[in-house]
This record gives C-alpha cells, structure tokens and sequence, in this order.
C-alpha cells in the first residue's frame, strides 16, 4: 500500500515538473522577425521575450527569421524549423512576397503548406497576416489579405489580422507610422517593434496555452 502512495505521489511529482518546461516557440518569418536593422536586444523576438517574461510565461522564443525571405523560403525550411523540441509556433511571412509582387496564388500555397507541416507534427501556429498595399490594383490587394483568414480558418490557427496592428491608425496611415519606422519606411524602429510586440504578445500566451 505504502509503495502504490509512494508510487503515485512521485507520478504527480514528475508530472509537475513536465509541464513547469518551458514551451518552445519558433518565430518563422523574414526581416522583420529577424530584426533587421536593430541592435539584437532591440529585435522582435528579444522584445517578445522580455514581454513573456514581466507576464511570467514560461517560453523559450528562437529567432527563425531570416532577412529577405519570402513565404516560399519559410515553406523551404519550415522541416527543419520544426525540431522535436519545438511546441510551437508564429509564421509571420508575407512582407517580401508584397515587395515583389508575387501572384497571391503562390504566396496562399506557400502558407498553406508551412500549416500543413506543422499540423502533422502536432504543433500550434499563431498566424500573423500581412496586409497588400493598393498599389497592385484591387483585385491583387483583395486576393493577398484573404490569405491570412482563409488559412486561419482552415487550420483552426491562432490569428492576428496584421503584423503592424499595434500601430493603430498609423497601421493604414503612412504618416503616423514614420515615428515608428527605420529610415527605409520598411522596418520598424524599437518604439515600433514595441508597439508591435505589446499587440502580438496576448496572442502568444494564448499560444502557449494551446502548447501545454
């Protein structure tokens, strides 16, 4: 009787400690999950860590962003980002498809095959989209922001509509955003990646809440 008391109390014990381990999180993305142009502890994934951290998540963020790529490199190398040891995920990719006017057709099965991937290894994604500027023509603008809520959807993802939406208005006005952005208009400065992580970081603990 004593050995089967014993026995149990060390099975909870045990199972305590499993789930006190930090869940792991792969930041798939390009530049702007990278850092571009910041001194590294200013970067997104740095940021979101601290964040994580004053909220006492316990989460351990890779750095999978890579500078320039586009949502084919992220589908590329999606096998190899998801090692055992990840239990989670953010895709964040897009922004250089937008840049050189990639058919949406392309970018959308892209995506979806980055979903695909980490659904049959059992790993949880928070999509983030990418809003098309208006530049392209309606028809392009409206068959690439359907992308991110169409997946979404489809996979049952976490989703947050746009990267830039801790920006409020300046979101969709060029001009608000200029205090926020790094001289090439393209990449957020560390206020802005701020205001970005203060927006994604609530959609990450729900992330990790999927993960335990």
């Amino acid at each position: 009787m004593l050995r089967k008391v014993f026995m149990t109390l060390a099975a909870l014990a045990f199972a305590g400690a499993a789930r006190a381990e930090p869940v792991t999180i792969a930041a798939l993305g390009d530049s702007l999950t990278q850092g571009y142009g910041l001194v590294a502890e200013q970067g997104f994934v740095p940021q979101l860590q601290r964040w994580l951290d004053a909220q006492g998540a316990e989460a351990r963020l890779i750095n999978a962003g890579v500078s320039g790529d586009t949502t084919a490199g992220g589908a590329a190398r999606v096998a190899w980002t998801l090692t055992p040891d990840v239990d989670a995920m953010i895709v964040a990719l897009g922004g250089n498809d937008l840049l050189r006017g990639i058919d949406p057709a392309v970018a959308r099965a892209n995506i979806d095959a980055i979903l695909r991937s980490a659904q049959a290894q059992g790993v949880p994604v928070l999509l983030i989209g990418m809003r098309a500027p208006s530049n392209y023509g309606p028809d392009y603008k409206t068959a690439f922001d359907a992308i991110y809520p169409d997946l979404a959807a489809q996979y049952g993802t976490l989703y947050l509509d746009n990267f830039f939406a801790g920006f409020g208005g300046a979101a969709t006005d060029p001009a608000q955003a200029t205090p926020l952005m790094q001289g090439d208009g393209i990449h957020p400065n560390s206020e802005g990646v701020a205001r970005i992580v203060a927006e994604v970081g609530p959609r990450v603990l729900d992330l990790i809440a999927r993960a335990d």
